[in-house]
């Protein structure tokens, strides 16, 4: 039986953040509160366990370096996760760099990796979807995770993303078309 968590008081979370005295036991219970989450938005965006891993830390340091500077104009929770979207974009930019490949291009490097992490324990429909999703472009696949596998309310998400609720709705439903015609296109070959 799953034990039930309160939900986390923010607000005197930030004050404890805040507080030199207190500060390191409150990001502990961000860590705990926040950290999985944060890592599986991540990981559908880098694939790789690994590099999730790794992104995750990074977002956790920053966010530990910049949390004098939190306002409070947004959740904390919507804080962390844009934090944890843009050190994911910054490394799927800089893989692109790395391996000279276009904006554009098709992120086919994110299907090996995926294919080959021993962490990953799908099955050949999840694989495939996984394909499908990978063939996204990166704001329309980040939109996507977010509105079907994390259920987010477009509001929030143009919290996080900076983009208005018109134009996330638009590009999950071009994100929610190329899926459905990959998966598509399988069933006919």
């Amino acid at each position: 039986m799953a034990s039930y968590t309160p939900p986390i008081d923010e607000t005197r979370l930030i004050k404890q953040l805040q507080n030199p005295a207190t500060a390191h036991g409150a990001f502990e219970q961000v860590i705990k509160t926040y950290g999985e989450k944060m890592y599986w938005q991540i990981r559908k965006l880098v694939a790789s366990h690994d590099d999730a891993n790794d992104l995750l830390q990074n977002a956790f340091v920053k966010a530990w370096n910049n949390i004098h500077n939190f306002r409070g104009d947004a959740r904390l929770s919507t804080w962390l996760y844009k934090i944890a979207v843009n050190e994911s974009i910054n490394f799927l930019n800089k893989e692109r760099q790395r391996r000279e490949l276009s904006e554009s291009a098709d992120d086919s490097y994110l299907l090996s990796n995926l294919e080959s992490d021993p962490y990953f324990d799908g099955d050949n429909l999840r694989l495939e979807l996984q394909k499908a999703i990978a063939t996204l472009p990166d704001k329309q696949r980040l939109v996507f995770n977010m509105r079907y596998f994390d259920e987010m309310k477009y509001e929030e998400m143009s919290e996080i993303l900076g983009t208005s609720v018109g134009a996330l709705k638009a590009s999950y439903h071009h994100a929610m078309k190329k899926v459905t015609d990959y998966i598509s296109s399988l069933e006919t070959s």
